[in-house]
């Protein structure tokens, strides 16, 4: 106090900085206030710093560490038979992922697996660009991301798909508060699983519920309720939380539910979590929620302050993961050039749980001198079946009879597909006759819960997918398969999509070329099994095919063809779309992984000659996957797609074909401007097939009259051009119109 009056100012501005993290600043404060500022007058405040520095200071260094220690390492499951567990440094492994301060308004009723790749990663540009902003961990508790009016106390909530780093970032944030790099405001994080507050059954408080994790605060806790508003708790997986917590209930504000305002106040663990949302238990501290999107209606009705969604990777974001996980930056490259060119993997790489499949599925082979590039795998089926082979090579002659223990897993993971199953127990390993054992451990991992004050073993697969994939095997592998046909049948006319992926796994293991590396530990897949599901696949889409004039059996008829993708049999699908000769998907949206399949199937076959694709939100990057099969159809609707100037010249590359099949092409309403159209107009100066084309609707002015004359003069075969509705102006109306009729010998 005796420096001056700059000392004085940095002081009372570092106050203002230690405001939330020194318990009793503010009475210290008001001291100052009172005694005026000679220290010798301060007796009450100068007791209460002391206070805080002897009796808590310790306990806090202590729980940094403790935290730091939990949170430093990150441990990543491997399939090789030497490092059953990789442990990293948790700095090195993690790559950043892109969360944005909102929570994007949708339904996702769809496996996640089927969530889009490279338009997901075009929407997160565009509207990143609008009106949605890119959050970084560090600022989901900055008032400028809030919506609340609050100053003291918030509540975060952050929404992502499976696997896509919600518990990992969770470990981030926790480490870096621990490391002194986030969150200073906080004096102490405490974070905790719902999966683990599962097993607490009895009713509890607070005060046990830290103790239980944290046991050298002892006697401190009520110090460090004194200041709630350093405080943060941490709560992961809401999605996984068996008790109900409804924040629309009424009833939550009766007596009984409004007693748990006390931390050392028993109840149930839900309405402690409700109470610290809320603000009625330690009103000031501030609550960080994760969870899938199934469950954020749960907390619709809560006291949120900021709403934000991982969308997962992005553009380098993808690349970098993979530089991460390789030592070697060469095989990195290597790998994630091979997905980015592939479009089903590309898909995936948004989700980091995926990136980890792709990389130990993928590694192998461009780390091996020895490769044939012809067998790294292009499909879903391909990737999943080189990643079990592998765990079949490092672990499967551990045991005596592989085939028979990959059954009953398999049987087992289809129960927990059919019921929505992802969480096993031993009960469930001794009905399907399991033991723990290394070669089950290459599909299942254990982990531990909490059951009242014991801790238990339960066991899941490392993704949903691979639960999905071993279940399919395992329909390959029951000695008599009768039953197959009806079993597919019913699997595939559920009405949600448990089943979806499942059934592209089956119809891939069809494929005796895919099937081949498994066969090799497991023995021949049974012909019978193997000819049945092809003739099922066969039969499912000829019956399909007809019944595209409803929502649901377009996407019926979807499904089916991405079955036919995934077995990869040319001489199924010229059989099976042998007398097909319209497509149908208008008004559905499509993904660029539905347009690789859609040209694929094309490809394959030669009787398609409608097909139409209005209103299918398709983009540029749609169109490219298309192309290839474009030109076999006589006539393509495209209309009302977000094509642009780009993709117009995608389609421009099937007119240009020798082999163009194109007769009637409706491009109404795409984004063609002027200067799409004269790179159109020239694809067109070498077909000889279009006889009607519809431009109607685009943005097309009087630059492109010229373009257009030349085209309707020079274009042998075109009977027939609408260009209505576009920006043309009186003049240039005037000048079309006078080709309406032609001249004497034209």
């Amino acid at each position: 106090m005796e420096k001056g009056s700059r000392a004085r100012r940095v002081m009372w501005d570092t106050f203002v900085k230690m405001q939330n993290c020194v318990p009793n600043l503010d009475k210290i404060l008001k001291g100052i206030q009172i005694y005026g500022c000679d220290p010798s007058h301060q007796p009450i405040p100068a007791q209460l710093l002391l206070e805080f520095l002897s009796e808590l200071k310790d306990v806090r260094q202590k729980h940094k560490e403790t935290l730091r220690a939990q949170t430093e390492s990150l441990r990543v499951n491997t399939i090789l038979m030497r490092e059953k567990v990789k442990v990293s440094q948790l700095v090195d492994r993690y790559a950043e992922l892109t969360v944005i301060s909102t929570v994007r308004d949708r339904r996702l009723v769809e496996h996640e697996l089927l969530a889009r790749g490279r338009d997901h990663e075009e929407w997160r540009q565009k509207h990143l660009r609008e009106e949605l902003e890119k959050i970084r961990t560090d600022q989901l508790f900055q008032s400028s991301f809030s919506r609340s009016e609050s100053k003291s106390g918030s509540s975060a909530a952050v929404a992502g798909v499976p696997g896509i780093g919600k518990t990992t970032m969770v470990q981030k944030i926790v480490y870096d508060w621990a490391t002194g790099k986030i969150y200073q405001q906080f004096q102490f994080v405490f974070s905790f699983k719902f999966r683990d507050l599962n097993s607490i059954n009895c009713r509890t408080n607070l005060k046990e519920l830290i103790l239980d994790q944290y046991p050298y605060f002892g006697n401190f806790l009520r110090e460090v309720w004194k200041n709630p508003e350093g405080l943060l708790f941490i709560f992961d997986g809401l999605d996984k939380f068996n008790d109900k917590i409804d924040f629309a209930d009424s009833r939550r504000n009766t007596e009984a539910q409004d007693s748990c305002t006390d931390p050392e106040f028993k109840c149930k663990v839900s309405d402690i979590v409700y109470s610290l949302i809320q603000g009625k238990l330690l009103p000031g501290c501030s609550v960080l929620v994760t969870t899938r999107p199934t469950a954020l209606h749960l907390l619709e009705k809560a006291e949120i302050s900021v709403w934000a969604e991982i969308l997962g990777f992005v553009g380098e974001e993808r690349k970098e993961y993979f530089i991460r996980h390789f030592e070697d930056r060469t095989v990195a490259a290597a790998v994630f050039k091979h997905v980015e060119e592939n479009e089903i993997l590309y898909t995936m790489s948004y989700n980091p749980s995926y990136c980890w499949i792709l990389a130990l599925a993928l590694g192998p082979f461009f780390t091996q001198r020895a490769r044939d590039p012809q067998r790294v795998p292009k499909t879903i089926t391909q990737l999943y079946s080189y990643y079990i082979y592998n765990i079949l090579k490092n672990h499967g002659r551990q045991i005596e009879r592989p085939r028979d223990v990959l059954l009953r897993v398999g049987q087992m993971a289809f129960r927990g597909v059919s019921e929505k199953k992802i969480v096993f127990t031993d009960g469930d390993l001794i009905k399907y006759n399991l033991q723990p054992s290394q070669f089950l451990s290459g599909f299942l991992m254990e982990l531990l819960e909490r059951e009242d004050s014991a801790r238990c073993v339960v066991y899941t697969f490392p993704h949903l997918t691979i639960q999905e994939f071993v279940a399919a095997v395992a329909q390959f592998l029951i000695p008599d398969g009768r039953d197959i046909l009806k079993f597919l049948t019913e699997a595939h006319s559920t009405t949600d999509s448990r089943f979806e992926v499942f059934l592209r796994f089956v119809a891939g293991l069809s494929n005796p070329m895919t099937a081949r590396g498994l066969e090799e530990f497991l023995g021949a897949f049974p012909h019978q099994t193997t000819c049945r599901v092809i003739d099922w696949v066969k039969e499912e889409v000829k019956r399909q095919s007809g019944n595209t004039w409803s929502e649901a059996g377009k996407r019926s008829l979807l499904n089916t063809l991405h079955y036919l993708f995934e077995s990869q049999n040319r001489g199924l699908a010229q059989a099976a779309l042998g007398s097909v000769e319209k497509l149908s998907f208008s008004g559905m949206t499509l993904t660029p992984i539905d347009c690789a399949v859609l040209s694929h199937v094309i490809g394959l076959c030669d009787t398609i000659k409608h097909f139409n694709l209005e209103y299918c939100h398709i983009q540029c990057e749609g169109i490219q996957r298309l192309g290839p099969g474009l030109h076999k159809c006589q006539e393509l609707r495209l209309s009302y797609n977000e094509l642009g100037d780009s993709g117009v010249k995608l389609v421009s590359a099937a007119l240009r074909n020798p082999e163009c099949k194109i007769q009637k092409l409706r491009l109404m309403n795409v984004g063609l401007t002027d200067s799409g159209a004269e790179d159109f107009v020239s694809a067109l100066s070498t077909n000889s097939s279009l006889t009607e084309l519809n431009l109607g609707l685009n943005s097309l002015t009087d630059r492109s009259v010229p373009a257009l004359r030349r085209l309707i003069f020079t274009l042998p075969s075109l009977e027939w051009i609408r260009l209505g509705d576009n920006e043309f102006s009186k003049t240039g109306r005037r000048e079309l119109r006078s080709l309406r009729e032609p001249g004497p010998g034209q």
